[in-house]
């Protein structure tokens, strides 16, 4: 497919051009002011393969194609992705080392009563940029007795609580993408948790768990191929990633979720090396070639730091501590 068939998302494109972002033409100017002596490790805290490793691997890619920058890949998986965050915390600050940080790891994790977390992300890590996200859609088992999302609403009440939802974990995001719904809508459905996303998804796919909100990436094929029956997407308008799926968020604007994925780098990073890595990773996930490649596989681009990134991730805890305190939500 070509670049036209994904439009960037309405909040990434306004981002492009508000302030704290650079513009791709803007980019190298402010980019030349500095660069970094020496390579730059990116501390992945999460499986090889899997869409934050992708997403890294792609813009490491791309830093040494467009920016010849280079960019090492390390993975450093556990601990809900705090290993990774405690090895950047560590680093000298000087750019040379990041991790990764996503909704998970900063706006969700250290809401959840009972989740160990080994650092103070505010004091420890600082917001570098956001890379990318993705919507998340609701889809339900494919015998399922509704098709939209009234037909769902409908199903629940009926079922006074036996409505069922699948989920990779408690506290995921897609655990809370469904009790977020739950809450708006005044429905009362069960939790299934799972130990990861696939086991998870199975289950809906072979008609044991009524629905599920995952990632649009994790379950377009699946869709496309009738092994799962599409709700809507969690964003205000539809998106190329799942073609005619209904845009939950227009409805319910509570539901506009956006999975993101960014870069985090120790504490006491120079504001000028932090504005420096800012611009170059928005410009490189807004290259043409890099943007492809993300909405390949469904990760819309965000070009996003300083400010806008940090008021995303502070806006996204509030938003989701109200959700865990509402669904009396703790840590296995």
């Amino acid at each position: 497919m070509t670049e036209a068939h994904h439009p960037i998302s309405r909040r990434a494109a306004l981002a492009l051009g508000g302030a704290g972002v650079a513009t791709p033409a803007l980019a190298p100017d402010a980019w030349a002011q500095w660069q970094p002596a020496q390579p730059i490790r990116i501390l992945i805290g999460y499986p090889p393969g899997g869409a934050v490793d992708v997403l890294v691997r792609i813009v490491a890619e791309a830093a040494s194609r467009i920016r010849s920058v280079q960019i090492i890949p390390e993975v450093r998986s556990g601990a809900y992705g705090f290993l990774a965050a405690q090895g950047a915390a560590r680093a000298t600050p000087d750019g040379t080392t990041l991790c990764s940080a996503i909704m998970g790891m900063m706006s969700v994790l250290p809401e959840i009563p009972g989740v160990p977390v080994p650092l103070d992300l505010d004091k420890e890590i600082v917001p570098v940029a956001a890379l990318a996200g993705t919507p998340m859609a609701m889809v339900a088992r494919p015998d399922a007795p509704f098709s939209d999302l009234d037909g769902l609403i409908a199903y629940a009440r009926e079922k006074r609580g036996a409505a069922t939802y699948a989920s990779s974990g408690n506290g995921s995001t897609n655990h809370l993408g469904a009790a977020l719904f739950a809450q708006i809508t005044g429905v009362e459905m069960t939790h299934i948790p799972y130990r990861g996303g696939a086991p998870a998804t199975l289950d809906v796919s072979a008609g044991r768990v009524d629905i599920m909100v995952a990632n649009v990436a994790e379950i377009a094929s699946q869709v496309a191929d009738g092994r799962l029956k599409a709700l809507g997407v969690t964003s205000a308008t539809e998106t190329s990633m799942l073609p005619g799926a209904t845009p939950i968020a227009a409805r319910f604007p509570q539901m506009e979720i956006n999975n993101w994925f960014g870069l985090g780098g120790p504490a006491g990073l120079p504001p000028a090396v932090r504005e420096g890595l800012g611009q170059m990773f928005a410009a490189i996930v807004s290259e043409p070639a890099t943007r492809e490649a993300l909405l390949r596989r469904g990760l819309e681009p965000l070009p996003e730091y300083g400010a806008a990134f940090e008021n995303r991730i502070r806006a996204d805890r509030q938003k989701w501590r109200g959700v865990i305190r509402a669904a009396n939500i703790r840590g296995d």
